[in-house]
């Protein structure tokens, strides 16, 4: 079965005619409208901090809203990039979601590669590594909410989750999937190449941990139009603005499978990363593929022209992957 992923990270270019305040209510009723007509499985969230187009800096706190507007809609945060947090406030803040929705919540814990974050956060960035490492065990020893030592301290968390999140461990290399396998934790690579998962898995069996990972696939961006090259007009310079922002972030060490140097709108096309499509190019792509991320406000574009793909894809194109009973 098709897995149908709705994905935010709420930038906003100069450009785009709304504000803030209108992508995240956007971003809500879409949720909310989404979870009522079946037509995803799951909310992904990102964060990054510091950015001229706001993209989303507390996706905890968004996840607890689209919690609150839903009831069964699973709910990932990718990534929370846990070097930059104090690790005890990020186990408080995401045993407090659990307990709002209970079993809906996994998060991708990052190790954050932009300098400035590092900058901002007063964090050394060389360290980012064993901070991962280091912080992984405290969220797990916070979340049975019994009192633990750390650094010095006493530490307890409580309320405690009811059913502490699932963990994945993000990354591009081979190291970040050995790093996944001895946490014992799951593995969730930034771009779709096998060789990372042989990896973890050999590592994984070293530690005699029975692991389980997430391999990317297909477009970041897929919008479902009656008339691809009239909406291609109006989401052209919406999605070059994404694209080119986010290669400007890429450090040598960083792949991504929504990573893409196009910097004209013909390079975008041909990427494959950002997808216009029909009704039935969208089912043969999500049958191809096995996963859609449907990404309604891609790079501050329309609330408008995201809802109305997502009502043609719940119409057109949800019958014939997911037929009625």
């Amino acid at each position: 079965m098709t897995m149908i992923a709705l994905r935010y990270d709420l930038r906003i270019p100069p450009f785009a005619g709304h504000t803030h305040a209108d992508a995240y209510a956007a971003c809500l009723e879409q949720c909310a409208w989404a979870e009522e007509h079946n037509a995803a499985d799951m909310v992904v969230l990102s964060e990054h901090h510091g950015v001229d187009d706001g993209f989303m800096s507390a996706p905890i706190t968004l996840a607890a809203a689209v919690a609150g507007r839903t009831r069964r809609l699973r709910i990932t945060i990718a990534a929370v990039l846990l070097p930059l947090h104090d690790p005890v406030r990020i186990a408080e803040q995401i045993a407090v979601v659990d307990l709002v929705s209970p079993g809906r919540l996994s998060m991708v814990a990052g190790l954050g590669y932009r300098q400035e974050e590092f900058d901002m956060a007063g964090v050394d960035r060389t360290t980012r590594g064993k901070l991962l490492d280091e912080y992984v065990d405290v969220l797990r020893k916070a979340w049975s909410g019994e009192p633990f030592e750390w650094r010095g301290r006493t530490i307890r968390v409580m309320p405690k989750p009811e059913s502490p999140p699932m963990i994945l461990i993000g990354g591009s290399t081979p190291i970040s999937a050995r790093r996944a396998a001895r946490l014992r934790c799951g593995f969730s690579p930034a771009i779709g190449d096998q060789k990372l998962i042989e990896v973890y898995d050999a590592e994984c069996a070293k530690h005699g941990f029975t692991g389980f990972s997430n391999l990317p696939g297909g477009p970041g961006f897929v919008h479902v139009s009656e008339d691809p090259e009239r909406d291609w007009q109006v989401i052209g310079r919406h999605a070059l603005f994404d694209a080119q922002s986010y290669h400007a972030w890429q450090t040598p060490d960083q792949r991504s499978q929504v990573h893409t140097a196009a910097q004209t709108l013909d390079e975008i096309k041909q990427s494959g990363v950002y997808r216009v499509v029909t009704p039935d190019e969208c089912v043969e792509l999500a049958q191809s593929v096995g996963t859609l991320v449907l990404h309604p406000l891609m790079g501050g574009m329309p609330p408008a022209l995201g809802q109305q793909s997502l009502e043609l894809f719940a119409a057109k194109v949800l019958p014939r992957l997911r037929p009625a009973g």
